[in-house]
């Protein structure tokens, strides 16, 4: 089930909550917004795919964890719903673009038990998780140009790579371009929360990250996950079920969710 809701981005942002930590906000896609009004949409994008989908969670109440096909415990490629409910997660998103074997990471990505790419790429930001000291935060994205990332990576267990959309200095940092593709990301907030975001209709990323941050949501750093019809999000608590599937980048619906060698999940804390 796929719940819509059409909030305007000038006002307050209106978050429902599936569970105490954790708070869905769906925001109907500037870019479409005048389709939206005329109740006309491209043909591939019909209404209930207009939206941008937000999961912001509380890493207090929510720990992050990293799923791997690569791992000898974890079983092969799944959904990221199928990984959820195997798992035992409450959501899961896309955990960084895969390689050609269909089971590594294009950069580094590894858990304190598991190394899926040893791999430290060119690209900017690294999600890190599973803290190994107390008093920091459960989570954060690390930029690499801007923090002192061989020290601050000693204190996390766990690490995803993957290319940066927003500054250290808050600068969109994607060129524009004429393509444009479903969209799955992470980021934080200001306060420090976790967010998943999904966007089945189609965006350039440039103009994807301008519109995240024109949005009541109050992101700080965000790094982009996947694209086209991989790209997916799924949120299963005991209120309710949502699964978001991304399009081909080509303009054609996907009628299913492809399986993904690693996901990015979240677990309630007990």
């Amino acid at each position: 089930m796929i719940i819509i809701a059409t909030i305007n981005t000038q006002v307050p942002a209106q978050w429902r909550t599936l569970a105490p930590g954790l708070e869905l906000g769906q925001f109907q896609s500037p870019a479409y917004c005048k389709k939206h009004e005329a109740g006309t949409y491209p043909h591939d994008h019909p209404h209930k795919n207009t939206t941008i989908n937000i999961l912001r969670i509380d890493t207090k109440q929510y720990e992050p964890v990293l799923m791997n096909a690569s791992h000898p415990n974890q079983g092969e490629s799944m959904t990221a719903k199928e990984w959820a409910k195997k798992e035992g997660m409450a959501a899961a998103i896309n955990a960084a673009m895969y390689q050609t074997d269909h089971r590594s990471s294009v950069s580094l990505m590894k858990t304190s038990e598991h190394t899926n790419n040893p791999r430290l790429s060119k690209d900017k930001t690294v999600l890190l998780f599973e803290p190994l000291a107390k008093g920091i935060p459960e989570a954060r994205i690390a930029d690499r140009q801007c923090d002192d990332f061989d020290s601050i990576k000693k204190q996390y267990g766990s690490a995803v790579q993957s290319i940066r959309m927003i500054s250290c200095d808050g600068k969109n940092v994607w060129q524009q371009s004429d393509k444009k593709w479903s969209i799955a990301a992470v980021g934080t907030d200001k306060s420090g929360r976790l967010l998943f975001i999904q966007s089945t209709a189609a965006h350039s990323v440039h103009d994807f990250i301008n519109i995240l941050q024109k949005l009541p949501i109050s992101i700080d750093r965000a790094m982009y996950m996947e694209g086209g019809s991989p790209s997916q999000m799924y949120v299963g608590t005991p209120k309710e079920s949502l699964e978001f599937i991304g399009d081909f980048s080509t303009g054609g619906k996907s009628s299913f969710a492809p399986h993904l060698p690693n996901v990015l999940g979240v677990r309630a804390r007990r």
